[in-house]
């Protein structure tokens, strides 16, 4: 191999690695259904989400869409206005995109919740989470399902 084609080699490899860092910044913000849309502002109004301050944990790959274990937690202190009131939970291609909603009383201590929940097929999911403060917060995350568990 030449030197010419050892540095080609290096840069198609460097561009793929950035690309695959890259992806999971841009997936929440992707294009959303219009009912997906509309469900997400029907819980958390027109305010603009801001991505960071929220982790939402799912596995890349669901053997059996029937049940996805997944995790949302708000890095929130739970006092004053850093406080998380609600998490929402939507899924992008599911017959009914809102998927669960948590609301939180002042005496709780930290903002997190972990459930099962069932994808049609693979998609994404996107938490937002409402502050005391009025803000919102966003993740998302791709699951690709192998079977799926909603039956449309």
């Amino acid at each position: 191999m030449t030197q010419r084609a050892a540095a080609l080699d290096r840069r198609s490899l460097l561009g793929v690695a950035l690309t695959l860092v890259a992806v999971p910044a841009t997936r929440a913000s992707e294009a959303l259904p219009p009912d997906v849309e509309a469900a997400i502002r029907e819980q958390v109004g027109g305010a603009a989400a801001a991505e960071g301050g929220i982790a939402l944990r799912a596995p890349e790959t669901a053997e059996n869409g029937a049940f996805v274990p997944v995790t949302v937690s708000v890095h929130s202190a739970m006092a004053g206005d850093d406080r998380c009131r609600a998490i929402h939970l939507f899924a992008t291609r599911n017959p009914t995109p809102g998927v669960a909603s948590y609301r939180f009383g002042a005496g709780i201590a930290r903002a997190e919740v972990s459930v099962r929940v069932r994808l049609a097929e693979g998609q994404m999911l996107i938490a937002y989470a409402e502050m005391a403060d009025g803000t919102v917060r966003r993740a998302g995350a791709r699951v690709a399902v192998t079977t799926g568990g909603c039956l449309t």
